[in-house]
């Protein structure tokens, strides 16, 4: 069974807490499974997609591995991601967009 992570920000304490109570925090937000099944892993990534959908908060991203995947490594993001990840060259890139206020 494969480790599995996800990475939270700015979600309502509903998500931490079921999120913890099925994975480790390792830190604030971040949660490790190092045996999570695909069965398990579908239904959390469920509930988290229902409770984003109707609560329209945060994002969250979870990666795991997945052999046919750029990398060996699958992703699946929910909310704005902090970062635009893209597929090149047959790998994952990931991209923050600067602004003229962020170079000042």
């Amino acid at each position: 069974m494969p480790m599995t992570l996800v990475v939270t920000r700015d979600v309502p304490m509903r998500f931490r807490g079921f999120l913890a109570s099925c994975m480790l925090e390792v830190a604030p937000g971040t949660y490790t499974s190092p045996s999570m099944s695909r069965a398990v892993r579908e239904r959390v990534w469920k509930a988290l997609v229902e409770w984003h959908d109707a609560l329209r908060q945060g994002s969250v991203l979870m990666t795991w591995p997945d052999a046919k995947r750029p990398g060996g490594q699958a992703i699946a993001v929910l909310g704005a991601p902090h970062k635009d990840i893209f597929v090149k060259d047959g790998m994952y890139l990931a991209h923050r967009a600067t602004s003229v206020s962020d170079i000042v």
